[in-house]
């Protein structure tokens, strides 16, 4: 069996769940912008927010905090993952999925 380029798996995971990280944070960032706004022009009521305030701002991180987190955690799921593998396969383990 062949053995994986352990960076080329890892950086292919972490950019795949770095990408998934950003879709998380767009949605977590402007689903709390619409949440605020509604809460601030009083077409809603929440016990939970303010309305727009400084956190909803800082919410906005999450466009920045949540792909970077994913990417470096998929990186380094990525690099164990292939390592592992390679390893597996130099001591004749059988890993084919049918």
């Amino acid at each position: 069996m062949a053995t994986l380029n352990v960076f080329r798996a890892a950086k292919l995971t972490g950019v795949l769940i770095g990408s998934v990280g950003l879709l998380a944070g767009i949605v977590y960032s402007f689903g709390g912008l619409l949440i605020d706004g509604l809460v601030s022009a009083g077409l809603m009521t929440s016990s939970e927010t303010p309305g727009l305030s400084s956190g909803t701002l800082l919410a906005f991180g999450a466009l920045i905090g949540m792909p970077l987190i994913g990417a470096v955690v998929g990186f380094v799921a990525g690099l164990v993952g292939a390592l592992v593998y390679n390893v597996l396969v130099k001591f004749g383990i059988d890993l084919r999925i049918e």
